[in-house]
Order: structure tokens, then sequence, then C-alpha cells
């Protein structure tokens, strides 16, 4: 039996979201929120405008694109993108895991459009990104969060192209280069990359997109919480800090506070290479260990935050997949019992396996600690299996 190991990470916190905090955080970076106070105040709005100042500054904004602090969190802001800008033209929609599978619902079930293109691929792997038609608005995520697969690069996406793209990046932002030119709607939460607080989501959009919002009106009514325009004009308010409805001054605090280490870190060059680094810990890991492998085969698809691996052992794949299921469950339920890591399962609709945050929050030292007991935790599963498996 392996020999349960001694060093410890000393934060366990590897969930993917919401996910860890900053290192250093303590309640005591928040002692500055505005609170008791209306956030359409002077104080109020000045907080809410650095947070959307610090924003374009850490991820590289251009200049013309408009950032804003929407509600309920990426959901939030994804969802009032197509209810307010989809409709004008055909969609192309791109799927490959769990939340791109949530959107082509939305469009196809609730929005009802006919004129719709879903491109699919299984877990792991990416659809025909060629097939995309640049006349078509497109709707994708970056980073796929539950399957562990990204786009590699932009390239896919014309320069010219006559539809809208439309950028689900909640666990791209922060960790991983995204190429604005080519992006026109861009939207993320706190409670990814940066470790934030749940509940708010973050808005971008380009000139091109704000042209859409101002020239087409969708057929359906759109509520209170996804207007975007006032009398035809996109309302400038939202993002001058102005928002749609009540944020948390607290966790808007807490977001300064976060952005404001970022740049400590180095900024988004910083925070990409302390993902890399963390990413490295775990293929390291994979590389030596006969039993796990990445879901995503393609190294070059691999995502460098949510780390999505599935066990391999001939062994365990012998068994009936409830429980294959029940056996990795045991894995991740161990080392929380053991205050090793947290939330380490794989996503509910994602194939069974481990999902493993690595981003920037995350610090090199306490991944290194944890591949150890992943090797230990995993023994303690095989041994429990009957004998004849």
């Amino acid at each position: 039996m392996t020999t349960m190991p001694v060093l410890r990470p000393a934060v366990p916190h590897f969930s993917s979201g919401p996910c860890a905090k900053r290192p250093g955080w303590s309640l005591q970076a928040l002692t500055d929120a505005v609170l008791g106070r209306s956030h359409r105040s002077k104080i109020g709005k000045a907080k809410l405008k650095r947070a959307i100042d610090l924003t374009r500054e850490v991820l590289n904004v251009p200049a013309d694109y408009r950032i804003g602090i929407v509600p309920a969190s990426d959901t939030g802001a994804v969802e009032m993108t197509l209810w307010s800008m989809l409709g004008a033209r055909p969609v192309t929609m791109l799927a490959w895991e769990s939340f791109g599978e949530g959107w082509v619902s939305d469009v196809q079930k609730e929005l009802k459009l006919k004129d719709v293109t879903i491109l699919k691929a299984p877990y792991g792997e990416l659809p025909d990104l060629a097939k995309v038609d640049p006349a078509s608005d497109v709707v994708f995520t970056w980073n796929g969060t539950t399957s562990g697969v990204r786009v590699p690069n932009a390239d896919w996406i014309a320069a010219d192209r006559k539809g809208l793209t439309i950028c689900d990046a909640t666990s791209a932002a922060f960790a991983q280069p995204l190429e604005f030119a080519k992006l026109d709607v861009v939207t993320f939460s706190w409670q990814k990359a940066l470790g934030g607080e749940a509940a708010h989501g973050m808005l971008i959009l380009s000139p091109r997109a704000v042209e859409r919002l101002e020239s087409y009106t969708p057929a359906w009514p759109i509520p209170k919480i996804f207007r975007l325009t006032k009398g035809g004009k996109i309302n400038e308010d939202i993002f001058e800090g102005g928002t749609i409805n009540t944020p948390s001054m607290l966790c808007v605090e807490d977001y300064l506070d976060t952005l404001s280490w970022a740049k400590s870190a180095g900024g988004l060059s910083g925070l990409m290479a302390r993902a890399d680094a963390n990413a490295r810990v775990i293929a390291d890991w994979v590389a030596r260990t006969p039993w796990i492998a990445f879901l995503a085969n393609d190294p070059a698809l691999r995502s460098n935050t949510s780390v999505c691996l599935k066990v391999v052992d001939p062994a365990v794949l012998k068994l009936p997949p409830d429980v294959q299921a029940k056996f990795v469950k045991g894995i991740a339920a161990v080392l929380e019992k053991e205050g090793v890591a947290y939330d380490i399962d794989a996503y509910r609709d994602a194939p069974s396996g481990l999902r493993i945050w690595c981003g920037s929050t995350v610090e090199r030292a306490d991944l290194e600690a944890l591949t150890p007991w992943l090797d230990w935790a995993y023994a303690q599963a095989k041994d429990a299996l009957p004998k004849a498996a």
C-alpha cells in the first residue's frame, strides 16, 4: 500500500469555480468596501468605474471596446447577449462541453431561431473550426471549463467577417491570450480565473457589437436586466460604472483587490505564466503516471486552467460505467476528507474523471504537493476494489 504523503498543500482549493482566492488574501483586504451606501452614489459609482478601468488595463482591452458590469455572473452576460443580438443573421453554435451545449439549447429551444448551424464535438475534442461561416454570428466558449479543451487561437475567425463573434471566455480571461480584434462580445465572471466572488458578470463589446445593438431590434421582449440600449442607442451608463441592478459593493471591493494583485503579479503576461507553470506541474505528473491521462488528447487544445483528467487503468476500465464513476468520485472524496483537495471531481455532465484548477491564483507549490496525494488516493481506491476486478 502506498504510504500517505507528509507534505500537504497549504491551500487545498482546486475548485474550477468559484476558484481559489489570490495568494495572501484575507478579509482585511475588503476593509475599504463602500458598504451601506448606494452603488449610484459618487463614491459607489467611482468604485465600479475603477473596476472597469482596471479590467481594461490588466486584460489589454482596446480603448474603443466598452466594458460593463452586469447581473448573474457569466451566464447573465452571455444570456443578455444572445437575447439582445441574435436573430439578425444566421447563427453558428460551437459546442464541445456542457456550457456550450447550454447556449445551443437557449438558441434552439428558447429563442427558437431557425437558421442555426450547430457544430459539435465530444468531450476532449474541438469541432471543425474550418466549417464556421464568417457570414454568420458565431457563439462559442474559448475555454471549455468542463472538458479542459480550449481553442488554440483565433486564426479560424475571419478578419473581414460579416457576423459577430460572441465568446464565453469565463475560464480563459486572465489566463489565456484573447485576441480582441477577432472578438465582438467577450464575457466572463469574477469567480473564475481571478478567484473573485460570484454573481457578477463582465460584458465587453466591440464597436461592431454596439452597431448591432443600435441597428437591430429582436422580435421578442427583452427583460429589464438584459436591456443594453435606451431609446435605440447603447446605454453608455452601464459602461461607465452604472449597473442595471444592484451589485454587491463587497464583491466589487474583492474584485478591485484581486485586480491590484494581478498588476503586481506582472499583469496579463504574469498571470498567464503562472497558469502555464501550474498546468505544467500536472502535465509532468501525468507523463510519469500510467493510470491517468488528459481528457484532451491534443496538447495544443489543453486548458491551462480547468485541467480535466481521465482514469486509463485497464483494470478500472473493465468495471461497469457506474462503478468506474463511483471509483473516481472516491478518489476526490478521500482527498476532500483529508483536507488536501476540495471539489476536484469532474463536472456533473462531463465524463467521469478529475478536474484540477490551475489558474494563476493557485500556487505551484500546492500543486506539487497535491500530486503524491493523488497517487495515494488512487492506491486506496484500487486496493478497495474486489480482487476479481
